[in-house]
């Protein structure tokens, strides 16, 4: 099983850079990108902070493919 989000689709749909929204979610800029690729599972307390950040649920942001 492989995990998919939205990170950047929504990140860029509100015009944030990366840095910006690791900032806003308390990780470094490299934890986003890693996340976007795909290359990164991010903890519960992560994608709980991300869905917030994003008014959105966790549902809304990750799916398993």
């Amino acid at each position: 099983m492989t995990l998919l989000n939205v990170i950047r689709e929504q990140r860029v749909a509100r015009r944030l850079t990366q840095d910006e929204l690791a900032k806003l979610v308390g990780v470094s800029r490299q934890t986003i990108v890693a996340l976007e690729k795909g290359e990164y599972t991010p903890s519960t307390l992560l994608a709980l902070k991300l869905a917030h950040a994003f008014g959105a649920s966790v549902e809304d942001l990750f799916r398993i493919e």
